[in-house]
């Protein structure tokens, strides 16, 4: 449990006044056994320092050269789960975005299925444009947001009008089974006459290509719609379409928080490793008002 030894001694020296010759004697000595010793001999900057570096984050930086991230970490290593998780809300955006590079893609795209869909899109929206999200997305998909309950009806006839008549002729007959004649203000309000099952037959009958086509339009127009799409989809067109990279450099947008719960997952050695990026001044003030019995042990070891 050591942290640079050397370094304390010397600004403990400082710090208190001692003697190069009495500074050999302590070198084998714990903080806190240089301290009580110089107590008891009556240095009294021995007991300030014994109360400031429990209590003066600028005490205890100097004390155990806490700007290091590597004396950082062999307090981290000594921390539990629990402590460890307490500290990830100190780390900034940056670092939080840092430490997701420990994950492997398969993993992120799991933890990106924990966090609200609304969160998820902010990210998906990063990686693709709306376009892309139409094209990428399954037809079994599209089918499924045609045909919603969610749907505004009116709205799809409305942009149903705009899809070349051959094709509304086309989903028309393959539900009636007779021709169809009309022109497309004509065509779609006999699509919109038909029962419930053969409505949603004909949509989904639509030509791949236009029913990308009329899926964009009514997403563009309410982008509400494509909450509706099932988060196994998004997270699909994100593995085979962009890396590792791309993933974790769209996911910047994604509120803090969820990134917190997302960083917490990290095996504890990990986490240790990425919680060295916290504040010092910040990390200090935790050593001395949250983790005051870990504290302790190090100024004994």
């Amino acid at each position: 449990m050591s942290i640079k030894i050397d370094t304390d001694l010397a600004y403990i020296q400082s710090k208190l006044n001692i003697s190069d010759s009495k500074m050999e004697i302590y070198k084998d000595k714990t903080v806190e056994e240089i301290l009580e010793a110089e107590a008891a001999s009556g240095n009294q900057a021995a007991i300030q320092l014994a109360a400031d570096m429990f209590s003066d984050v600028s005490t205890l930086i100097e004390l155990f050269q806490l700007a290091d991230p590597q004396n950082k970490l062999t307090i981290m290593k000594e921390m539990t789960s629990s402590q460890l998780d307490k500290l990830v809300p100190m780390l900034e955006e940056d670092d939080l975005i840092q430490g997701l590079q420990y994950f492997t893609q398969d993993s992120l795209l799991d933890l990106l299925k924990d966090i609200p869909k609304e969160e998820m899109l902010k990210a998906v929206f990063q990686m693709f444009s709306e376009a892309e999200v139409i094209e990428y997305m399954p037809e079994r998909e599209l089918d499924r947001l045609l045909t919603s309950f969610e749907m505004d009806k009116e709205m799809l006839l409305q942009n149903l009008k705009s899809i070349p008549e051959m094709y509304l002729q086309q989903i028309l007959e393959s539900v009636t089974g007779q021709e169809a004649e009309g022109n497309s203000t004509e065509l779609v309000k006999q699509i919109g006459q038909l029962g419930d099952l053969n409505y949603k037959n004909a949509i989904m009958n639509l030509e791949p290509t236009q029913k990308r086509e009329l899926t964009f339009m009514l997403t563009n127009e309410q982008n509400k719609y494509y909450q509706i799409f099932d988060t196994e989809a998004y997270t699909h067109m994100i593995n085979v379409e962009r890396n590792k990279e791309q993933m974790i450099k769209s996911m910047s947008v994604i509120k803090p928080e969820y990134l917190q719960r997302m960083i917490t997952e990290l095996p504890q050695d990990l986490l240790a490793i990425v919680t060295t990026q916290i504040d010092t001044e910040k990390f200090a003030d935790a050593l001395i008002n949250r983790f005051p019995e870990l504290l302790a042990k190090f100024v004994a070891a």
